[in-house]
C-alpha cells in the first residue's frame, strides 16, 4: 500500500484576518500564530489518499521475446525526430543516383576545362559513364556526407523555425501567411548555413576523381584551400531559398484562387496547381543551384555569383588565358540548366507514388519522388512507434490479468 499526503487550501467565508501584525512578533510567535490557531484566517484540511502500487511492467524475458515493446520506452519526441532523420536518409539514398548524374552534368564544363570542345554531357551519357568507370557503387558516391547532414539539418531547421515563428508573430500573437513564409525561409537559410560544409564535401566526393573518403577530401581542402573553401557557393545557396519558397507559395495561391469555385477544392486542381507552382519555382531558381555547384569545385574561377554569368576580363587583357568566362559566355544560357532533367525526375511527378500517397492532415497530394519516399518512411516509423506502444500495453495487461487484479483494463 502506498500512502500519499495531500494538503488542500480552502477559503472559509466569515473568517477575517487577524489584527495582530506578524511584523511585531518574533519568529517563534509567528509560527505559533500561523499554525497554532492564534486567530489567523487559515484553514487546513488534510487527508490521506490510499493507492495500491501496481507494477505490472514487462519482465526482461518478455521484452526479449517481444522486442517491439522496447521501442515504447523511447521518448516520443526522440522517436519522431529519429523517424524524420531516417526518412530523410532513405529519401536521399534512393534518389542519390539521380543526384550524382545531375552534379556531373552541372559541373562537366568546369571539370574538362575552358578549351575542351565538349562542354556538356548528356543524361544517358552521364549514367553510362558512371557505370563504366565506377560500377554500381559509383551511383552512390558522395551520398554518405549527404546522409550525415540530415540529422543536424533537421534539428537546426526545426529549432530555428520555432524561434523565427516567435519573432514574426503579430501583436495578437497570430502568425500571418507572410510570417510563416519568412520563418520558413529564415529557418532554411539557418540550417543551410550550419550544415553547408557537408554539402561541399559531398560535391567534391561525387565529382572529383581520386577521392575515396570524406576525411581525405576534408584534409586536402584544409591544407590546400583553407577553411573558407568549405563555404564556397554559400551566397547562391542562401539567395535561392527565399525566392523558391515565395514563388512556389505565391503561384500556388494565385492560380488556386483564379480557378472557378467548384474546382478550387478538388484534389486534381490542387495537384495540378502544386505541379505548376513547383515547376515554375524550380525553373526560376535552378540557375542559382548550377552556380553554387560550380563555385564549390576545386580551382573554381567564380568568387561571387556575378562572376558566373558574364565573361569578365580580370586583367583587362583579351587573351583567353587571362579571362574569367561566365557560364553563359562558355556554354550559353542552356548551361545554367545542365542537369535539370535528373533533377526533374527526382522532384517532379512520379505516378506510381502519386496514386498511393496522400498527406491526410494537410489534405494535399504530393508528386515529389524524394518527398514521397521521405513521408512514406516517416509514416512507417510512426506506425512502428504506435505498434510498440500497443504491444507494451498488451504485455502490461497480460501481467495484470495473471495476478487476477481487479484494476486491470
Amino acid at each position: 500500500m502506498k500512502e500519499k499526503g495531500i494538503l488542500v487550501w480552502r477559503k472559509i467565508p466569515g473568517l477575517e484576518m487577524s489584527q495582530k501584525g506578524f511584523s511585531e512578533a518574533t519568529e517563534g510567535e509567528k509560527w505559533r500564530e500561523r499554525w497554532g490557531g492564534g486567530g489567523g484566517a487559515f484553514a487546513c484540511v488534510s487527508m490521506v489518499e490510499k493507492r495500491e502500487k501496481n507494477d505490472f511492467s514487462p519482465t526482461s524475458e518478455q521484452l526479449l521475446s517481444h522486442p517491439l515493446a522496447l521501442l515504447a520506452f523511447v521518448p516520443k519526441d526522440v522517436a519522431l525526430f529519429t523517424a524524420g532523420a531516417l526518412a530523410g536518409a532513405a529519401a536521399k539514398t534512393v534518389t542519390a543516383p539521380l543526384d550524382r548524374v545531375k552534379l556531373l552534368m552541372q559541373t562537366h564544363g568546369l571539370r574538362v576545362g575552358q578549351e575542351s570542345a565538349k562542354k556538356a554531357i548528356g543524361f544517358i551519357e552521364a549514367i553510362a559513364l558512371i557505370g563504366k568507370q565506377e560500377g554500381i557503387k559509383g551511383y552512390w558516391k558522395g551520398n554518405l556526407p549527404q546522409v550525415i547532414r540530415i540529422i543536424p539539418y533537421s534539428a537546426v531547421q526545426l529549432f530555428a523555425y520555432e524561434t523565427y515563428k516567435k519573432l514574426f508573430r503579430g501583436e495578437n500573437e497570430e502568425l500571418s501567411v507572410v510570417g510563416r513564409l519568412a520563418a520558413g525561409a529564415c529557418a532554411g537559410m539557418t540550417s543551410t548555413l550550419v550544415t553547408y560544409p557537408l554539402d561541399v564535401l559531398r560535391l567534391r566526393l561525387a565529382v572529383e576523381p581520386g577521392y575515396r573518403t570524406m576525411s581525405e577530401v576534408a584534409l586536402n581542402m584544409l591544407r590546400d584551400e583553407g577553411i573558407a573553401s568549405f563555404y564556397n557557393g554559400l551566397g547562391p545557396s542562401l539567395l535561392g531559398i527565399a525566392p523558391y519558397i515565395a514563388v512556389n507559395f505565391c503561384i500556388f495561391d494565385l492560380v488556386k484562387k483564379s480557378l472557378p469555385e467548384k474546382y478550387q477544392k478538388r484534389t486534381e486542381s490542387s495537384l495540378a496547381t502544386a505541379l505548376l507552382s513547383a515547376t515554375l519555382a524550380t525553373l526560376m531558381c535552378y540557375p542559382l543551384d548550377t552556380v553554387r555547384r560550380q563555385m564549390q569545385m576545386r580551382g573554381t574561377p567564380y568568387k561571387t555569383v556575378l562572376d558566373a554569368f558574364p565573361a569578365l576580363d580580370t586583367d583587362k587583357m583579351e587573351t583567353l588565358e587571362n579571362r574569367v568566362h561566365g557560364i553563359v559566355a562558355c556554354d550559353g544560357f542552356i548551361g545554367l540548366y545542365r542537369g535539370f532533367l535528373p533533377n526533374a525526375l527526382k522532384s517532379l511527378p512520379n505516378s506510381s507514388m502519386l496514386l498511393r500517397l496522400k498527406i491526410k492532415r494537410a489534405n494535399f497530394w504530393t508528386s515529389d519522388l524524394s518527398v514521397c519516399i521521405r513521408l512514406t518512411t516517416f509514416d512507417t516509423v510512426k506506425d512502428l512507434v504506435a505498434a510498440s506502444e500497443k504491444e507494451l500495453k498488451r504485455l502490461v495487461n497480460e501481467n495484470c490479468e495473471k495476478q487476477d487484479h481487479s484494476t486491470c483494463r
